[in-house]
């Protein structure tokens, strides 16, 4: 059987597309799966997606980890999902679409390249110590470094945190993330990749949140943050407590399309 694919990149975290409206595709073969998101034997790629029918909203996005299980909420892969429906004709610049953990927002800039994708609403943060633990989504542990990250070990270190014992049974995204005054830098290892990327949508997300608590900020916060694929936004309203009206906001390119024999 042969596929036919998109490939997409937002920031330099980058999927596999498939649009499976008419195809029926059965994507339940987690080893075929991480064949396709195997740099080496496949297509290469974060993660794989398809792009589905939905009533009541203009698709459904179906994610799977580059090691071909579910996966909770992949922003990079929702707003590349989202420029893939205006390459498709099914969405112009507005969008609602429904993911795993619900419905999302969308707008796309004419040009069908810049994507801002509204995550969800959060009420809670936790504390591991001094660290930060949110649900973005995806689960995601926030550590605040004094020091320069880039020399940081994140396979090693996030590794360590992601199958600790608090966080080894369900897995746990790791960012490390170095305040740059006008900018944040961050760093994140996935879990289901089971390595760094070069972005994390959900990701940065969580690091934004957890800054403003950390700095006690509120009201209506743009944070711009620098990862190693590129650079994202987030935008967001905070009365101290709750996070409302979250965006995330960036790059979403295609990069090249083929056909794949499985």
């Amino acid at each position: 059987m042969e596929l036919n694919f998109y490939k997409y990149q937002g920031a330099g975290n980058d999927f596999v597309m498939v649009d499976n409206r008419k195809t029926g595709f059965n994507h339940h073969h987690p080893a075929l799966l991480a064949k396709i998101c195997d740099r080496r034997f496949g297509v290469g790629a974060d993660g794989i997606m398809f792009l589905e029918d939905k009533e009541g909203y203009d698709f459904e996005m179906i994610y799977y980890n580059a090691n071909g299980y579910p996966s909770s909420m992949c922003g990079n892969g929702g707003r590349c999902m989202v420029a893939f429906a205006k390459f498709l004709g099914i969405i112009n610049q507005e969008t609602d679409f429904l993911a795993v953990d619900g419905p999302h927002y969308a707008k796309i800039s004419e040009e069908g390249d810049w994507v801002s994708l509204q995550m969800i609403d959060v009420d809670v943060i936790k504390m591991d110590g001094h660290d930060y633990v949110i649900n973005t989504g995806s689960p995601h542990f926030v550590r605040l470094e004094t020091s320069d990250i880039s020399k940081k070990n994140v396979f090693e270190e996030g590794r360590n945190i992601r199958y600790n014992e608090t966080y080894h049974k369900e897995g746990i995204n790791v960012n490390f993330v170095e305040d740059k005054q006008d900018h944040l830098f961050v760093r994140t290892y996935e879990r289901g990749v089971e390595d760094e990327t070069y972005a994390c949508g959900t990701g940065v997300t969580a690091v934004a949140l957890a800054m403003a608590k950390h700095k006690g900020l509120s009201g209506h916060i743009s944070t711009p943050i620098k990862v190693l694929g590129g650079d994202l936004t987030i935008k967001f309203d905070y009365d101290g407590v709750h996070y409302r009206n979250i965006f995330l906001e960036g790059p979403a390119k295609q990069v090249f399309k083929g056909l794949i024999n499985l």
